[in-house]
Formats: structure tokens, sequence, C-alpha cells
């Protein structure tokens, strides 16, 4: 596809020196950096197999509860820090073994790991925050963060109702997203194949086999107890995964861009990536540990073709380069991007005023 973007000269010249820089300044240990992978692929396969073996073990009604919500959000963080970069083939040379690693650990959220990462990485990653390109605004009529979508006489309210409504998120695309996705041309424009159609399905049997029959079938606890765990499970596990997916393009600082008639974008690519993304804690290992590389979220739209694990060193280069250039990178912290975000959705809850021509 023809790039959209304007050509700034300023912009052009300005990466090309950042990506000098990276590929002159960052320190690219590739044993410590395998070394640190194996380290977190054990703990997170540790995590989702004690909380999913607790599911079965417990007795006690708090613990069964307790479990199958733990299991949900290890499970995210599973997700977060390998089948983001898996999707991205950053992990292995082999791109057939990152996709069927980044297909093992989305079946394991229940999410169609196809569709995803098409619209991620041909619509999202190309022009985020851009109405029409960006398939992330295309969430629910329910929430209204990009400035240029249609108004609703609810929205006035989206900043109080949003957090009950974010908790049925996964909710809504285990079990209603992916398959309007399946069944629409539009949304997915490749031709799906015999295996596209395959894997959609085992995916989603799956899913409900391990997570839902077998615990029905084998667990201590009657069947209406086991759904509404699993409910609870994915209240919680949306709840998280929204706002940590929300704060990283929708706060108070980022930027939306709108398409002109002809379709083109008003600013460069590199612009673009930098004005719609927000870092929270963008130096820390710890929290790029824990949040596999989302909180870092700049330079994983500049870098996409680089490893997670190498963010918080590129971040002191990149950061330095952007502040040189009188450019300040949108940062928050965790809880205050979760604000932040919600007093956008403030924002975004009064009724435009009308163009007058």
């Amino acid at each position: 596809m023809k790039d959209r973007h304007i050509n700034i000269i300023a912009d052009t010249l300005l990466l090309k020196q950042l990506l000098k820089e990276v590929e002159h300044h960052l320190t690219t240990n590739r044993n410590a950096v395998a070394l640190l992978l194996v380290v977190k692929f054990i703990f997170y396969l540790a995590l989702v197999s004690f909380f999913y073996t607790m599911i079965f073990v417990s007795q006690n009604q708090l613990l069964f509860f307790s479990a199958y919500i733990l299991f949900g959000l290890s499970a995210v963080l599973f997700g977060f820090n390998f089948a983001h970069d898996f999707s991205h083939n950053t992990v292995f040379k082999s791109k057939g073994i990152n996709n069927a690693g980044y297909t093992v650990l989305y079946s394991l959220v229940g999410a169609h790991a196809e569709s995803w990462k098409h619209r991620h990485i041909h619509s999202h990653h190309y022009a985020p925050n851009v109405k029409d390109y960006d398939t992330d605004l295309q969430i629910t009529s329910l929430i209204r963060v990009e400035p240029g979508s249609e108004y609703k006489w609810f929205h006035r309210y989206q900043h109080w109702y949003a957090l009950v409504a974010y908790m049925t998120y996964s909710l809504y695309w285990v079990f209603v997203k992916d398959f309007t996705i399946y069944f629409s041309d539009k949304d997915f424009p490749l031709k799906k194949t015999f295996t596209y159609h395959l894997s959609f399905w085992v995916q989603k049997i799956f899913y409900l086999t391990y997570l839902l029959i077998l615990p029905l079938l084998f667990s201590e606890f009657e069947w209406y107890v086991v759904v509404l765990a699993f409910l609870a499970m994915h209240f919680v596990q949306s709840l998280f995964l929204l706002l940590t997916f929300f704060m990283t393009h929708h706060v108070e600082n980022t930027v939306y861009f709108s398409a002109n008639e002809d379709g083109y974008i008003p600013t460069s690519w590199f612009a673009n990536q930098v004005k719609t993304s927000n870092d929270f804690y963008p130096f820390s290992k710890t929290a790029n540990f824990i949040f596999g590389g989302f909180n870092n979220h700049i330079a994983h739209h500049l870098f996409p073709h680089i490893h997670h694990a190498y963010y918080p060193e590129l971040n002191k280069i990149l950061y330095r380069v952007l502040r040189d250039h009188k450019i300040e990178p949108n940062v928050t912290g965790f809880f205050t991007g979760a604000w932040s975000h919600l007093l956008h959705l403030k924002r975004m809850s009064y009724k435009p005023e009308p163009v007058n021509f």
C-alpha cells in the first residue's frame, strides 16, 4: 500500500538520525537477552500452570474464584511478554516458529490469532489514532475516544460507566468480535484459506474446552459457580487489559490525526507514531518485565522489529534525541495513565460544536 502520510523533510532527517544513533549506540547482548527470555518464559508459564491447576484442586470458593481470576491475569501478561513479540517476528529468526508461538498464546486467552495480527500490523501500526485507518478505534459505539467519531447522547456519561463497560471486553472479543470478523469480508480482506477456517474453530473449541468445559467436569463446584468464576475472570482480565491498551494511545496528551478527503494523513509517519503513543515507566526494567514492552509504546511503534527486552536502554537514546529536537514524549505512570484516560473520556463526553462555514 502506498504511504498516505505526507513527507516532512525535518521528520525524515530526524528519523534517519535516530535510526543511526540506535544502530551505533544500542548495546545488544543476545546471550543475556536469550537468558532473560528463558527466565521470563519459565516464570509466566509457571504462573499460568499453577493457577490453572488451582482451578481443579481448590475446595474453597474464594480460592476457586481467585484461581480463575489470577489465571486470567497471568495469561494476559504471558501474552504481553511473548505473543506480541511473536507477532512482530522478534523472538526467533523463523517466522513459522514465531507464528506458532503467537497462535498458541492467543488461543490461551480465547482470541483468534490471525485476524488480530493482520489488523494490528497492517492497520494500527501503519497509522495509529487515524480514523478509517486504525482499526483499534473501531471498538464499540459505547465509548468515544476519537474527536472525529460520531457523538451520541449517552457519551456525556461515558467517563462514569466506562470502567463497567470495559469489564466485558474480553467476553465481547472472544464471543462476538472474532465471529463478526470471521463472517465479514470487509473486516478481514485477505483470502480465507482452509487453514484459516480450521485454525479459527480449533482455537475457539480449545479455549472453551480447557477453560470452561473441563472445569465444569472436573472441578469441585457446581456448574453455576464455575460459570460465575469464568465470568469474574473475564471482568477483571478485561478491565486490566483494556486500561493497559487505552493508556498507550488514548490519554489527555495523545494526538488524533484525520485524513483529508483524498485519504492523505496531514503528518509524517514518524510524527504519527510519536505523537499518538504514550509511555509509562519507559526506563524501568521491572515494568518492562511485567508489561512486555507495552509500557514502552513509542519505542515499539518506531522499532517494532526490535525485541522489547532492549526498550529500556533504547529509550535512553530515543528520549535524548527527541528532547534535543524539542519533542517531549508522552509519559504517564500506570495509575496516572488510567486516570488520564478517564479525563480524556470526559473531554470526549462533550458534544462537539457545530462547524460553521
